[in-house]
């Protein structure tokens, strides 16, 4: 198995979050981990989809995204070309080794008691993991994660590419956006 980064530029619509995830688990494919937000244009929102499949599965699963009615494109985010960045926040037992350990992965304390520090980390996903496995014998408390987000390097802008072969580039233009048949 491999894992893959899909950036989705879908339609912002209810529902469609929805529709993406059932996709996943009528296949019976488990996402390792989804991040969904707005972009530059309020008409669209763009998921990034951790999966670890073979190559076949990945481009059943990518032909099965694109069919969708409010998938407007699809993009693999190759390491080579793409950043990729996960947040963490973490609750920790609070000592001088804790802040030693949170200056070395340059993670920054968020918040601050007696007992416990708050630390946030932004990084690639080896790098978060680092972080915990430091923490982890010095007592997490709590954590939360984010899904990771994935944005291509250089001129190029997933946007770019789809957004205006499908016609939906045109804020100004009501009639652009794809009917969502699905509801």
């Amino acid at each position: 198995m491999a894992i893959h980064t899909l950036a989705v530029l879908v339609e912002n619509s209810p529902g469609v979050l929805a529709r993406v995830a059932s996709l996943f688990s009528r296949r019976g494919y488990n996402i390792d981990s989804l991040a969904v937000g707005p972009t530059e244009n309020p008409k669209v929102s763009r998921m990034t989809i951790v999966l670890n499949l073979e190559g076949h599965a990945l481009d059943q699963v990518s032909a099965q995204l694109f069919k969708l009615v409010n998938v407007i494109g699809i993009s693999e985010m190759k390491d080579s070309d793409s950043l990729k960045r996960e947040i963490l926040l973490v609750k920790v037992t609070n000592s001088d080794k804790t802040k030693e350990i949170a200056k070395k992965h340059n993670a920054v304390i968020a918040d601050e008691s007696q007992s416990t520090i708050s630390l946030e980390a932004v990084g690639s996903s080896s790098a978060i993991e680092a972080l915990l496995v430091d923490l982890k014998p010095h007592g997490i408390r709590e954590l939360v994660q984010s899904g990771l987000v994935a944005l291509e390097r250089g001129d190029k802008t997933l946007a770019d590419r789809t957004l205006s072969t499908m016609g939906t580039a045109n804020e100004s233009d009501s009639n652009t956006s794809t009917a969502d048949y699905q509801n």
